[in-house]
């Protein structure tokens, strides 16, 4: 069974930095797509970056391009999310969602919720003063 765990969540001041981390097991393949999504008290969830690993893409949303950066460990089944630049509007529940699939593919990744079927439990970020 596919598992997904986030962690280094904490809280930073305004300008600060933080590396969240995301460790996957049970793929039952090496084709996947992944992503980081957020969700603020009252608002919905939103992407924020994603991997296709297949073509080797990466999106992000425009609210954090130049500032975020999303990498991965292919030997350790770990993607990172490196956020530099911290706001308060960057306070969230950070998650990771893993989709994977039977074989390979050439589409590029989505941050469209929906697509996604294994989630982590979220890290909570939270930029404050």
């Amino acid at each position: 069974q596919v598992h997904v765990a986030e962690s280094g969540g904490g809280s930073v001041q305004p300008g600060g930095s933080l590396r969240l981390s995301c460790a996957a097991s049970g793929l039952p393949t090496n084709y996947y797509m992944i992503a980081w999504f957020r969700q603020a008290p009252g608002k919905e969830r939103e992407g924020v970056s994603c991997f296709s690993n297949g073509p080797g893409t990466k999106n992000y949303a425009d609210s954090v391009k130049g500032r975020f950066t999303i990498f991965t460990d292919n030997a350790k089944n770990t993607i990172y999310l490196q956020m530099a630049g911290l706001q308060p509007e960057a306070t969230a529940t950070y998650y990771c969602a893993l989709a994977v699939y039977s074989g390979p593919f050439t589409f590029e990744c989505t941050m469209r919720a929906l697509s996604y079927d294994s989630w982590g439990q979220g890290t909570q970020v939270t930029v404050s003063s």
